[in-house]
């Protein structure tokens, strides 16, 4: 029982990324909505008249609690998949690439709203953390059969509500999605280019 004690344990992953993703949302969240620093709003994406930094600034700031619960819930899952897999540059990488491409899809599309929000980075991680997982080992399978049914789900419950009005901005969501597979699949493209190389 001593020799099990002493064995050397694996290292447990961190973290880092997804943490440091969630304290900068926590942060300006406080600084916009409990403290209300006006100059807050300037962060939002102005479709109108956007200023260059809005389209990074804007996927860092919400509306309410409800809305940044709801993202932080699901970075945390899933960016911790593609943390798990890429690391600490994978993570914010994938975050701020997918939700760029969000924001001026959306901004292109859509000329006449305020957005803000990291739902876009998050559809984004939705589907870089499954193509991320795809092999034959039997618990990446597994894992891919569990959380793909729901990120299909999502993105097609997204496509359903496309027309549709309200204060949820779809454009970003699918935008943010298509960008996460277009940057998985560059990435493996470039990856299989470099071995044979």
């Amino acid at each position: 029982m001593l020799e099990e004690q002493n064995a050397p344990q694996p290292a447990k992953p961190q973290y880092n990324g997804v943490f440091i993703l969630i304290a900068i949302n926590l942060i300006l969240f406080v600084l916009d909505e409990i403290l209300q620093i006006g100059l807050m709003r300037n962060l939002y994406l102005n479709h109108a008249r956007p200023q260059w930094y809005q389209f990074v600034t804007s996927m860092f700031c919400h509306a309410n609690w409800a809305h940044i619960s709801g993202n932080l819930f699901f970075l945390y899952i899933f960016g911790k998949l593609v943390e798990e897999e890429e690391g600490l540059t994978g993570i914010l990488g994938s975050y701020l690439i997918c939700g760029l491409g969000a924001n001026l899809v959306s901004w292109w599309l859509q000329p006449n709203i305020v957005s803000l929000g990291a739902s876009g980075a998050v559809f984004g991680l939705f589907t870089v953390s499954i193509l991320l997982k795809l092999s034959w080992n039997w618990r990446n399978l597994l894992e891919i059969l569990i959380l793909g049914q729901f990120v299909l789900q999502r993105v097609l419950f997204e496509i359903q509500n496309l027309g549709e009005g309200g204060q949820i901005n779809r454009v970003a969501h699918l935008s943010g999605a298509l960008v996460g597979v277009v940057l998985v699949l560059l990435l493996m493209r470039f990856s299989s280019s470099s071995k044979r190389n």
